[in-house]
């Protein structure tokens, strides 16, 4: 795994952080959901690569 995806992953936890708390202060609470739902998916569409080789070399190694 790259440190460059971790970083990207830290960068949008925290933009995400701050977007969730500007909108909930400002009533916007349901825009605040969208926000972080959106950060949940570009993370997990990131990781998913690396996931799917994780279950490559499993099945590799236990033959199945």
């Amino acid at each position: 795994m790259e440190i460059g995806l971790l970083f990207k992953i830290g960068a949008v936890g925290i933009l995400v952080t701050i977007l969730n708390q500007v909108l909930k202060h400002s009533g916007r609470d349901e825009h605040a959901f969208l926000i972080s739902l959106a950060g949940l998916v570009l993370v997990f569409g990131w990781i998913l690569p690396y996931i799917a080789d994780l279950f490559r070399e499993a099945k590799a190694l236990f033959d199945l």
